[in-house]
């Protein structure tokens, strides 16, 4: 997936096939510097779904700490 940008941080949604599933994360990043990764947010019946997810994770980490 490509990055995202959210308020001046690139942000990723990550979907990473565990079986018949996909573990979500995100990543946040600013200036190609690493700033906070998520760990695994929960598991997801679609890559899209886990993407999402990641996604929306990483932009609730921007407005509480942007």
């Amino acid at each position: 997936m490509d990055a995202e940008t959210y308020k001046g941080y690139s942000i990723w949604g990550h979907a990473i096939r565990q079986g018949h599933e996909y573990a979500a994360s995100g990543t946040v990043t600013r200036n190609n510097k690493l700033i906070e990764t998520s760990g695994v947010l929960g598991t997801f019946d679609s890559e899209d779904e886990a993407q999402f997810v990641g996604l929306n994770w990483c932009r609730a980490w921007v407005d509480s700490h942007g």
